[in-house]
């Protein structure tokens, strides 16, 4: 379906200021569409003046719709709805007495036009299914009222509202609670869920007659309430913005909405939501996110103690060969450390990899093989990956780093930034390659990844194909001189 851009693009003259105003009239016209029992359709008009483009639609959730189908993209030729046609052209409210019948369903249609800077620059038709309605109750009364009062707004351009407002999705609709009071903010009726979460918050009576803001006061401490100007605005309906109020075992989230048909300030609509269990969930996730952070830095932690006590064996031990295998332990779990070391630093079990990478690049300095330390550029970023697949990750790179500086440097060559090591790394279809290339004397001659006993490799080729479920090559650098790892494996893990 096209959108509301691009249909103003194709089809109207309409700037972007209107475009706006437009988008924040979609924004909050569910709760006109919920007060009116009715369907709403937004019609612009057509810049050659041939009729109008659906540009919109909203279907209310406290009646049946007067909608089958979906009309947004749909063209009305003028003289087809007479009733666009006169609200676009005098600028004011136009009903019509006889019903329409669409699909066996009598509907009421009214045409609104919507007013932007003194002139019209849309209509919005809104369709009521008279199958839906019944003797109204005082509840359906006043939503009427209400609905009539933003619809009369729409029509003279003080609605919708510029003033603060909450992209959050439990931000509360008609059907969480309503709550209607007067120009000094007495509520003139309340809702039966709006009682009822005013009555958690500790009410023991009803609503109506008291003073909104001064009856919250009462039953919000201080340190959970907002401060007095929000409040006061707020609940006293004098500001279209949003406040979370409760105690310590209730949250409630409120969003007032003025009213002002002609301009006069008459009352307002206060909205609430009853979000204690939202919250409730919120401050689990919380919880549940600091341990997972907690038990990673307790792992990081266990990790480097046991690499700490290989690291004193290592010392105890006058075996070279015994001294070196304990010493590939410690560099191994110390990769594994560091990988859960960038986890207890974030929300997420995703890890920002290039820092491991460039702390693992930045730990090869100590290499008795090698004179001097050789340099490791990385060309191109991981991203961030999952932890399932940074542990073994950085495993696969502390081997194969080190693997080049000991097998293509082992004959002292100096590090520099031609004979040095590069790990490019690019993203590719799905999939992420990794080559690591040095610039050293290259793989021998004969080598065969299949029976090579090298254990730091066969590591290398494990992890790859069986954790990371990916394919490791070996071969010799292309067109210079040293031996390059290629590693690719999918980008999601």
């Amino acid at each position: 379906m096209p959108s509301l851009i691009e249909l103003v693009r194709s089809h109207t003259d309409l700037d972007d200021d209107d475009v706006a105003w437009l988008q924040l009239l979609q924004a909050d016209w569910q709760i006109v569409a919920d007060l009116s029992f009715a369907d709403l359709v937004l019609w612009l008009p057509d810049r050659e003046g041939k009729g109008f483009w659906a540009g919109g639609q909203m279907r209310p959730t406290t009646a049946p719709t007067a909608y089958v189908d979906d009309v947004l993209g749909t063209f009305v030729p003028v003289g087809r709805r007479p009733l666009l046609d006169e609200a676009y052209a005098v600028g004011r409210l136009v009903r019509e007495g006889d019903p329409e019948w669409r699909d066996e369903v009598p509907v009421r249609v009214e045409s609104i036009p919507v007013r932007h800077r003194d002139r019209v620059i849309a209509v919005v038709a809104r369709s009521t299914n008279l199958l839906g309605v019944r003797t109204p109750s005082r509840l359906e009364l006043t939503y009427l009222q209400t609905a009539a009062d933003l619809t009369q707004m729409i029509a003279n351009g003080f609605f919708p509202s510029t003033g603060q407002r909450s992209d959050h999705a439990d931000t509360p609709r008609v059907g969480d609670g309503f709550v209607r009071v007067d120009d000094e903010g007495l509520v003139e009726y309340a809702s039966p869920n709006a009682q009822s979460a005013f009555r958690r918050l500790g009410l023991s009576g009803d609503l109506a007659g008291l003073s909104l803001a001064d009856t919250t006061r009462e039953l919000v401490p201080p340190r959970l309430r907002p401060d007095e100007e929000t409040l006061s605005a707020v609940l006293g309906g004098r500001t279209h913005r949003e406040a979370e109020i409760g105690t310590p075992g209730v949250s409630l989230i409120v969003r007032s909405i003025p009213l002002r048909p002609h301009g006069r300030h008459i009352g307002a609509v206060v909205l609430v939501r009853d979000v204690t269990e939202l919250r409730r969930r919120d401050r689990e996730l919380v919880s549940k996110d600091a341990t997972i952070r907690e038990i990673h830095h307790r792992v990081k932690n266990n990790l480097q103690t046991v690499a700490a006590l290989l690291r004193l064996q290592a010392r105890r031990i006058d075996s070279a060969e015994a001294k070196d295998a304990l010493e590939e332990a410690v560099r191994r779990v110390g990769s594994i450390a560091l990988v859960h070391e960038m986890l207890s630093q974030t929300v997420h079990e995703h890890v920002a990899f290039d820092d491991i990478a460039d702390r693992l690049a930045g730990t090869l300095g100590d290499v008795s093989a090698v004179a001097r330390p050789v340099l490791v550029r990385r060309v191109g970023s991981f991203g961030e990956l999952p932890s399932e697949t940074a542990t073994p990750l950085a495993m696969v790179l502390a081997e194969l780093l080190q693997n080049a500086v000991e097998h293509g440097y082992a004959d002292g060559r100096p590090g520099d930034e031609d004979s040095g090591i590069v790990m490019t790394v690019r993203r590719v279809d799905g999939r992420i390659q990794v080559a690591v290339e040095d610039g050293g004397r290259g793989l021998p001659a004969g080598f065969d990844l299949a029976t090579s006993t090298n254990l730091g490799l066969s590591i290398v080729k494990t992890l790859v194909e069986s954790e990371l479920g990916g394919q490791l090559v070996l071969g010799d650098r292309p067109g210079r001189s040293g031996a390059r790892a290629l590693i690719e494996l999918p980008a999601d893990g």
